[in-house]
């Protein structure tokens, strides 16, 4: 009987994770369909073309940009980039064995890539089309060089991509061939939502593939190790569907798990944490709601060195109005994680402006924030361990990609950027 209770109970919220996926997937496609109907992505495109200079952030302006110690030293429409249909979505890097720095840029029809040089100026220097069709939702990270993209195209796969064929592009930018370019077309899953990679043990893990595969959207492995021949050594899918996630060599306070490789998972209701240092027998360690959920997204640990605290962003709670955030500002979940098998939620961070988080990286103590129409938002978050409630927190800088809404505070729509 308890067992046929537990399996409703998680199947019921199996179920309505999945309608809460489909409704923020729908909210984003009508207001971006609007978007195009009205020709904003056109007129955006127009009127934002790339910056030939620096703009230094003086008195709170960067050219229109409202801005607090951080300059625009260059900026790129996506036409510049080679894209047809105008439109961004997620982004990641790469730094050559020699210093040269590039940026694999997402786009609703493919993967646009650019050098950054050493005074910040952006050359477009290629693209990569999407696999099969355009779709919204583009996702890449790298790996010793390469990059692999995945995509909600449908049977799109995986792509996999050597970075280093760019740094042989001369004069004009070179279209890159989806036949004859890629190390491998991985077709393994076909659609998924995000990409993540744990550089030092050669892992991708695909989330949000299928529901209905045996994976259920779960951790999608594969030990890329040798990149032109992917292989999937398992999946973790004990908690269904996973949106984002950070995975490390756990060096953390929890000695059980010393040396262990941990994935934080940002579950969609819930922080699940899983110990996946057996491929083949993947174990969950935890799985925590916490008060003002509606969708969980991402997040990551505040620090890479004492692994004690995390940080968690919900991306429909400030549309929803659920708890502290039905005020509409962006907000920040803080968690305990020095036992990894009870985390506690401790405290939460606001930010000053109305605006919609995506996704957050944490380097050095500064949280560096992609909150849609509020643009890069920097928090330090250095005060987490003596005061873990959230009220040491401060923005220290920002760089808003929204001028139409400065005058009224923000406000909480699905533009702007995510990472």
């Amino acid at each position: 009987m308890k067992i046929s209770t537990l399996f409703t109970v998680g199947l019921a919220a199996s179920v309505h994770a999945q309608v809460e996926m489909d409704r923020l997937m729908r909210l984003k496609t009508d207001h971006w369909n609007s978007m195009r109907a009205q020709g904003v992505f056109n007129r955006y495109d127009n009127a934002r073309l790339g910056a030939t200079a620096p703009v230094p952030c003086v008195n709170g302006k960067s050219g229109p940009y409202s801005c607090d110690k951080v300059d625009m030293l260059s900026f790129l429409s996506h036409s510049q980039m080679g894209s047809s249909t105008k439109e961004g979505n997620d982004i990641w890097g790469w730094t050559s064995p020699d210093g040269r720095e590039f940026g694999a840029v997402g786009q609703t029809d493919g993967t646009a890539f650019v050098e950054i040089d050493k005074t910040g100026t952006l050359k477009y220097v290629g693209r990569l089309p999407t696999q099969t069709v355009s779709s919204p939702w583009h996702d890449m990270k790298v790996v010793n060089g390469y990059v692999y993209i995945g995509s909600e195209a449908r049977d799109h796969g995986l792509q996999v991509f050597d970075m280093r064929k760019l740094l042989s592009v001369k004069g004009a930018p070179k279209t890159f061939s989806i036949q004859n370019d890629l190390t491998a077309w991985y077709r393994g899953f076909g659609s998924s939502h995000n990409i993540v990679a744990h550089e030092e043990k050669n892992m991708i893990y695909a989330v949000g593939t299928s529901r209905s595969s045996s994976c259920k959207g779960g951790l999608f492995m594969l030990d890329v190790s040798v990149p032109a021949n992917p292989t999937s050594p398992g999946c973790v899918s004990s908690d269904g569907y996973v949106h984002d996630a950070q995975c490390v060599v756990y060096n953390g306070p929890d000695t059980q798990y010393l040396g262990k490789e941990i994935c934080f998972n940002y579950n969609e209701d819930t922080l699940t944490i899983v110990d996946v240092t057996n491929k083949q027998s993947p174990r969950q360690i935890s799985r925590t709601p916490y008060a003002g959920s509606a969708y969980t997204h991402q997040g990551w640990l505040t620090s890479s060195t004492d692994m004690t605290f995390l940080l968690l962003d919900d991306e429909l709670d400030e549309q929803d109005g659920t708890g502290i955030a039905a005020n509409g500002r962006t907000t920040t979940y803080i968690f305990n994680i020095t036992t990894l098998a009870a985390p506690r939620h401790t405290g939460i961070y606001q930010s000053p402006v109305k605006s919609i988080d995506h996704n957050q990286y944490v380097k050095a103590g500064l949280s560096y924030q992609s909150n849609y129409n509020s643009g890069l938002r920097i928090v330090d978050v250095r005060s987490v361990e003596a005061d873990p409630t959230g009220t040491g927190f401060k923005q220290v800088g920002f760089f808003d990609v929204h001028p139409e809404d400065d005058a009224q505070g923000g406000v909480v729509e699905f533009s702007g950027s995510w990472s």
